[in-house]
């Protein structure tokens, strides 16, 4: 016997009636509106790091009329590049500027990453030791010793200018990586101790107590238990403190003056009784955005994998 076969029993079949339309257009126009406004949030996000790197490659008529699309409002120059050794057609000779600019580039890799590691590696443990035990010191608490750490962000560099200056003659750390290492690493450790105090806390004590009561001892429970669970948020702390240090301008300027000169250092010092160098300007920011770029980028991935390897413990 043919035909047409019937529909199962608990089938429901769906008319598209005019309240299904004016659903699906209001969901259709939120969707819309939603994506519109990430769009255009992106745009701003990212049109300081486009008009940075289209400035540096452009001449000196164009910056100042404001020409915006490369090959449109004007043609590409390598005049920003050129400037700093680091077109291709200067690439292969000598530069004295290339190579303070790959000195300063250096300083501020070694100074920013090293300060960064330092702080994380000893704010996490101030940070555990003030999520899970208790402290008196006078009249402070665990929670007024964690304000007094992020208190100390509230004083203004300006103020430690001169004491830092005096102290660092005496101890012969001015003009020394060392110097800068020290100060970034103390400038940046109340927040890496308040970030991982709240990341300990959120981490239940009795994956500790398991791993006591297995053979392994605090330490041992702390490495291989703690750490791993906290790792989100210890690449967080990494990454704020990284770009903290690498953009850090102040003290830099104050402390060094020739062998320890970081990049932030050399980007002010484009400008001039000249002028500002606008082109050389943006080619050395672009250069020194690049870095944080790609680091943000690759470290995204493991914080993403932190988070999966904390859900599945």
């Amino acid at each position: 016997m043919t035909g047409t076969p019937m529909p199962p029993a608990n089938a429901q079949i769906f008319h598209d009636s005019p309240g299904d339309r004016a659903f699906q257009a209001r969901w259709w126009t939120g969707r819309a509106t939603v994506y519109a406004l990430l769009i255009l949030w992106a745009f701003i996000c990212l049109f300081p790091i486009y008009w940075t790197l289209t400035t540096s490659f452009k001449t000196a008529p164009d910056v100042m009329k404001g020409h915006m699309l490369p090959w449109v409002d004007f043609f590409p120059a390598w005049l920003g590049w050129r400037s700093l050794g680091l077109s291709p057609d200067t690439w292969g000779n000598e530069s004295t500027v290339r190579a303070e600019f790959l000195k300063r580039f250096s300083n501020s890799a070694i100074v920013s990453v090293t300060a960064s590691v330092l702080a994380v590696a000893l704010g996490s443990l101030a940070a555990y030791g003030l999520s899970r035990f208790s402290y008196k010191f006078a009249w402070m608490r665990n929670s007024d010793i964690s304000f007094f750490f992020l208190s100390q962000l509230i004083l203004p560099p300006v103020v430690l200018a001169l004491p830092m200056l005096v102290l660092y003659k005496e101890l012969a750390l001015l003009d020394t990586r060392i110097g800068l290492i020290l100060l970034y690493t103390l400038s940046v450790l109340p927040i890496v101790i308040w970030i991982m105090r709240d990341q300990f806390s959120s981490i239940p004590t009795e994956l500790e107590e398991a791993a006591l009561v297995d053979g392994l001892s605090i330490w041992g429970a702390f490495i291989t238990i703690i750490l791993p669970i906290a790792l989100p948020g210890m690449v967080a702390a990494f990454i704020l403190s990284l770009v903290l240090t690498w953009n850090e301008y102040f003290f830099a300027a104050l402390l060094t003056s020739t062998h320890a000169n970081t990049l932030p250092v050399m980007v002010a010092s484009q400008t001039g009784s000249q002028g500002i160098s606008w082109w050389s300007m943006a080619a050395l920011s672009w250069a020194a955005i690049l870095p944080l770029i790609v680091i943000g980028v690759v470290l995204e991935r493991y914080i993403i994998k932190g988070m999966a390897a904390g859900a599945v413990k």
